[in-house]
């Protein structure tokens, strides 16, 4: 299975239809159905939704909030240059050794975003990307001059079941719905927005 969030107006946008021509390739290769894709991003024109439907896709037909289960199995999330908290909401509601072992995400360097915000606004506003750092396995995808701004700080991320049951117990207790009430940049379209 595969789910694609916030891939933008491709009908647009010429990063956005790249995004989506590497989506259809990688389906392809992948041997994945399109019919087992599903898509949202709420900036989706009429248009373009039905262009997605004519290719095959799925539209999810509500804000998910990336709050996706992987429900048992395999699930490849596509989430380019999404924001932090959506990354954040689905390693929150795959939070588990099984389901996150699961899942792999193609987006923003979980690195990069270790790199570039402070510890402890990390931990307090995207806490489920602090306590996965360490059982996670990335790889950057590799650069190219022409797709510099498409795929730029774009990764591949997995998370090993070996790794993850190498974390302490207490990475798992703490279940809590992340909220997001003291965060400066969020980066998410929540539902009814």
């Amino acid at each position: 299975r595969c789910v694609c969030y916030g891939l933008g107006r491709f009908g647009r946008c010429p990063a956005a239809r790249y995004q989506l021509a590497f989506l259809l390739l990688l389906l392809d290769e992948l041997r994945v159905p399109p019919g087992r894709c599903a898509l949202f991003d709420p900036a989706f024109s009429a248009r373009e939704a039905a262009a997605l439907r004519a290719l095959g896709l799925c539209l999810l037909p509500e804000n998910e909030e990336g709050k996706h289960g992987v429900d048992g199995a395999a699930t490849l999330f596509y989430m380019v240059h999404c924001g932090k908290a959506l990354y954040n909401n689905l390693l929150w509601s795959n939070w588990s050794p099984a389901a996150l072992s699961k899942l792999v995400i193609i987006g923003n360097s979980f690195r990069g975003i270790e790199e570039r915000l402070l510890s402890r606004i990390l931990e307090r506003d995207y806490s489920y990307i602090a306590k996965v750092l360490k059982g996670v396995e990335e790889v950057a995808l590799p650069s190219h001059p022409r797709y510099l701004d498409t795929f730029n700080d774009t990764s591949v991320h997995w998370f090993p079941l070996d790794k993850l049951q190498e974390l302490s117990p207490e990475v798992w207790d703490c279940v809590e719905e992340p909220m997001y009430q003291d965060c400066e940049d969020l980066e998410i379209i929540r539902k009814g927005e």
